[in-house]
């Protein structure tokens, strides 16, 4: 079969560009508080990112299925659904030899999410499902404890922390990126009151993460400063119910989005990395 007819960007990559940071910061996150890369994180690496990769096909061997894709897309995606099986069994594998299989149970609560949200696709009812997208960020954290199982070289329970605050995060930014897309579609700037009421899920997610992170570095759980990130996030749900995003496109919201999210994964490494025994 021609090459032409195999390599089709839309089939072999997520076209939702976003979603990449929720997978790429608690896998970054948990890398960096491991304080150590190996050839095993390598392999950790390669295995979550064709993990990640490989839903773009099957969603569209399920829209070909489901009559929403022609035939004509049969072809390619079932070859990238192979090639991306093919590379995260290889480098399971891997983990499995050198001793970290047990790293693999964290991709278990991802499956159930996963068929969940095939299922809506079948019925073309994927799109806005916010309970399907904060579940699928818990099950993407769950990089964070495995990239810091590996670099420390056993289970801890830092880790389920890591899953817990990276999740947390990516919880918020969801709800927060919902505000915007909605605020986009007003006709005009609502009062001050109408503003609080419709970002007012996304201010408690925000400012209860902030305050939680505070309260655990008080207690001593995580390195006092972890809040920081967290606040910038807060400042930023702050500013966008102060001002709604009337008329913005969605590129523009998603770009910011993915700015601030960068930001709070940089900030989140530094100050973990900030004390010899984060939990």
């Amino acid at each position: 079969m021609p090459s032409a007819t195999l390599f089709r960007r839309h089939i072999a990559v997520p076209t939702d560009h976003g979603s990449w940071v929720f997978l790429l910061s608690p896998l970054l996150i948990g890398l960096f508080a491991g304080r150590s890369f190996s050839v095993v994180s390598l392999y950790l690496v390669i295995a979550a990112l064709a993990g990640f990769l490989i839903r773009q096909p099957v969603t569209m061997l399920v829209k070909v299925w489901s009559g929403r894709r022609g035939r004509g897309d049969l072809a390619p995606a079932s070859f990238w659904t192979t090639l991306y099986a093919a590379i995260a069994l290889l480098f399971v594998a891997g983990l499995v030899l050198r001793g970290f299989g047990y790293v693999l149970w964290l991709a278990v609560p991802g499956a159930p999410v996963f068929l969940w949200y095939l299922l809506l696709v079948s019925r073309r009812e994927e799109r806005r499902q916010w309970a399907v997208e904060v579940l699928g960020c818990a099950a993407l954290a769950l990089a964070a404890p495995a990239a810091y199982w590996v670099g420390i070289g056993r289970p801890d329970p830092a880790g389920w922390l890591l899953w817990l605050l990276t999740w947390a995060q990516s919880a918020a930014s969801i709800d927060y990126a919902y505000l915007r897309l909605r605020q986009r579609g007003l006709s005009g700037l609502p009062a001050p009151r109408e503003r609080l009421r419709l970002g007012r899920t996304a201010l408690l997610l925000a400012a209860g993460n902030t305050i939680g992170t505070i309260a655990l570095g008080l207690a001593g759980f995580v390195p006092r400063w972890l809040f920081v990130p967290y606040a910038v996030q807060l400042a930023e749900v702050v500013r966008g119910v102060a001002r709604p995003a009337v008329g913005l496109k969605p590129k523009a919201i998603g770009y910011r989005q993915l700015a601030v999210s960068v930001l709070f994964t940089v900030l989140f490494v530094l100050f973990w990395r900030g004390v010899s025994s984060p939990a």
